[in-house]
This record gives C-alpha cells, structure tokens and sequence, in this order.
C-alpha cells in the first residue's frame, strides 16, 4: 500500500523517478539510462527526432509488418520510412531485404520486436556498425525479451517501451519509457519531455509534454514487481498452445535459437478460411484479433511512399493469413482448454 502524490507532484515526482529506477533495475542498466513517457509512441517519437534531428529526412528502414505507431515515430520526426519486408518463421525484420534497400541516404534501423519475439540483434548491430546507422528498438511488445541472455531495448542507442493496459506490464492508461547508454542524448529526452526545458520557464528548445503521471508511475512499479510471474504464466499458456494445437490448415509460430518470447500475442497462420475459423471461434465465445490487417505500407496513410500490394509479399501474407489467439494473464486451464478443443475441432 503506497500514498501516491501526497507530496504535491503530479508528474515527475518520486513516484516517477522511482518507476524510472526500478526499470533500470529489471533491465539490468544504471539509473539515468531510464527515462519515462506519457506514451510508448511518444518514447518512439522522442527517440527518432532525438538520434536525426527533426525534419532531417533522413531514410529510416523500418519492417512493414508492424504497429502503424513504428512508421508515424519516423514520419512524425520528419524522416523517411523505408519498409523493409518480415521474416515469415518469426514476424520479425528480413535483414538480407533491409540490407538490400539501404541507401546513402539511410542513418537508422527501427527494429520491432513484434508480438514478444525478439529481433537478430547481433545481426542488426552488425549492420548498424558497417553502415555507420543508429539503432532505435521498438520494444512495445517485449517486455522481458532476451537475444543471446541480453534483454531486448538495452542493444541499440536507443530502446522505447509501452505500457499500454494490453502490454506485459500494463498502466491504467497509456504509459512509457526511453532507455539508453548515451549521456547526452539522456539529457536531450529529459528535456524535451517537459516542453523543452530543464528548469522551469527556461525553454531551451522546440519540445512537448510528454511526462508520466504519478499515479500510473506508482500502478507501474507495483506490476513490474510481478513481471517475472506475468511472463512465466504466458509462456505457459503458448507452451500449451504449441504442444496441443493439431490442425492441418494452421501453421503456429517460431521462436528463433537464441531467442525467447513474452507470447505478447500468440499469433497463428490459417492457410484457408481464417475469417470462417474467427466466425466460427465467435460463435463458441472466443475472441480473436487480426495483428495487423492493413500493412502500414498499404494504408491511406503512407500512400504517400508510392507502395503497391506484392511489393512486401510475406508482411502482406500476414495481413491476410493471421490470427492472434487468446492470450492474457489470469487466462484459466480450463479456458485454454477450452480454445485448444475448439480449434482443432474447427471443420472449415
């Protein structure tokens, strides 16, 4: 039980700066390598204007299979999104078709750890390395990610969490953080965080309000204390799915060696009939989700950028063939056995 803003502070108060420590502490980093946001895109946003300069436009590659928030933080930042095509075993970036657009107007990667599964970060930091780019990961969906025993968000220059309710460690509303090993573009964050100033009334630069509350900062410290137990309990739940789940139409996800996932989402393939097999999950009372159904690169949005249908054949065949089966904290056995049953009882 914790008195939260008896102190008078509504943002950026103790609770605040503590939630930032405790991440600091469950990533395993220092301290002021932590520092909080009203919002996981505004984290995004942040990191990108921070690391290229506002209306650089520069080109950033980005995986068209994504959250449209992974391509408006670039765009929004003045940049250029590059979409680059997803590896069909595990959701995330193809690095030989990222590697195969760069250009010498390319200065980042933004690499999306997408649905719990953690990106080829060796891979990327390679590439990163060779090409002089910055490195932004997108770490929305993976909170407790590994790549080779380091967690995710602590490789690049720059790691962006959400805590939006439906993530692994959830606020009552939308929520966030930056980490990063950089000193000075710490301060930068700071500062343009709390409308461009580091004392009050002494606007520096161009920033925004983008400050966490006090409130969801003392929900979030208490939730992360149970981060471990959260993570245990939903790999359990797709250990079953993967060990149970027997259909000839339905292809189930990958974990890449090296890697482990959060299962942020369980994501399944449907060859044939997957709006019959949602139709038909409906019916029985089990939600599901499509993540996502219209690619960034297709949207109304980023039409703009001049991209057709087959220009990313697997991203699309994603939007077309997915389905995000149940998959939440306090989920019962018999409710997972309930899905599992129904599933492989489906007759399309």
């Amino acid at each position: 039980r914790r008195v939260i803003c008896e102190d008078g502070y509504l943002g950026i108060g103790k609770e605040v700066q503590q939630f930032e420590a405790d991440v600091a502490a469950y990533l395993g980093v220092p301290a002021s390598w932590v520092i909080s946001a009203n919002t996981g895109t505004a984290a995004l946003h942040l990191a990108v204007e921070a690391v290229l300069g506002h209306g650089s436009g520069a080109e950033v590659l980005v995986p068209s299979l994504t959250f449209v928030a992974s391509f408006q933080a670039i765009s929004g930042a003045g940049a250029v999104p590059v979409a680059c095509d997803a590896r069909l075993d595990t959701a995330t970036i193809d690095l030989a078709d990222a590697e195969r657009r760069l250009t010498p107007r390319t200065k980042a990667i933004l690499a999306v750890h997408l649905f719990g599964q953690a990106c080829d970060m060796t891979r990327i930091m390679e590439i990163a390395r060779s090409y002089g780019l910055k490195v932004v990961e997108d770490c929305a969906q993976s909170h407790g990610n590994h790549w080779q025993g380091q967690t995710v968000g602590t490789f690049g220059d720059v790691g962006c969490f959400s805590f939006y309710p439906t993530k692994g460690c959830g606020a009552f509303g939308d929520a966030g953080c930056i980490v990063t090993d950089d000193e000075a573009l710490a301060k930068k964050f700071r500062v343009y965080r709390n409308y461009g100033s580091e004392k009050r009334y002494h606007n520096q630069v161009v920033g925004t309000n983008s400050r966490l509350d006090e409130l969801q900062a003392g929900l979030l410290r208490v939730k992360l204390s149970h981060l471990p137990e959260f993570d245990a309990e939903r790999r359990a739940i797709a250990g079953r799915y993967l060990a149970e789940l027997h259909h000839p139409l339905i292809r189930l996800p990958e974990v890449r060696p090296g890697a482990d996932s959060t299962w942020h989402q369980f994501v399944i393939h449907v060859e044939k009939g997957r709006d019959d097999l949602a139709a038909y999950l409906k019916e029985k009372g089990i939600g599901t989700i499509i993540h996502y159904p219209i690619p960034p690169h297709l949207s109304e949005a980023y039409r703009y950028l001049g991209k057709k249908r087959g220009d990313y054949p697997i991203a699309e065949r994603f939007a077309d063939e997915v389905l995000s089966l149940p998959m939440y904290n306090g989920m019962t056995e018999e409710e997972q056995t309930f899905v599992i049953e129904a599933i492989n009882a489906w007759e399309p």
